[in-house]
């Protein structure tokens, strides 16, 4: 593992794309990203849906989690190694199996499996790409309600 902590603010996720992004830099009508797994840039405009990992979270049955805590729950589960799932082809039964694994309280009405696929998806990218080491966020959370 680096000693480069990465902030997952800077870690994009962008409606459209399978693949996440890290933030380069704005334009006058959007951003550029480059994406992290082939390492090309991209400008989206402004029309863009454009959510930071910081700012997405997992419901529960008490509380919503930060995604880089379900991270922190994978990465503890698969000892910071790539999930072992092909996570596009995996019968749903077997994802519900692997989340409540991890995140037994996990609100099974509002968390998909789509959701999930996403999740695990998102990890392997920042897995293979040596970005599982998160800066801690030391501000409060944001209790904005968020579209979904």
């Amino acid at each position: 593992m680096s000693e480069k902590k990465i902030d997952l603010k800077k870690i994009l996720s962008i409606s459209g794309y399978s693949d996440l992004f890290v933030f380069i830099g704005k334009t006058k009508n959007g951003i550029i990203a480059e994406n992290i797994n082939d390492k090309k840039r991209t400008a989206f405009g402004e029309s863009a849906k454009v959510s930071a990992l910081s700012d997405i979270s997992v419901f529960t049955s008490a509380e919503e989690l930060s995604l880089s805590a379900v991270i922190e729950k994978i990465k503890e589960k698969e000892n910071s190694n790539a999930i072992n799932i092909e996570v596009k082809k995996v019968a749903p039964e077997i994802l519900k199996k692997y989340f409540e694994e991890i995140l037994p309280d996990y609100d099974r009405d509002r968390l998909y499996v789509s959701h999930m696929k996403k999740i695990l998806d998102w990890y392997n990218q920042l897995q293979s790409n040596d970005m599982l080491d998160f800066e801690k966020d030391d501000t409060a959370k944001d209790t904005d309600t968020k579209e979904t």
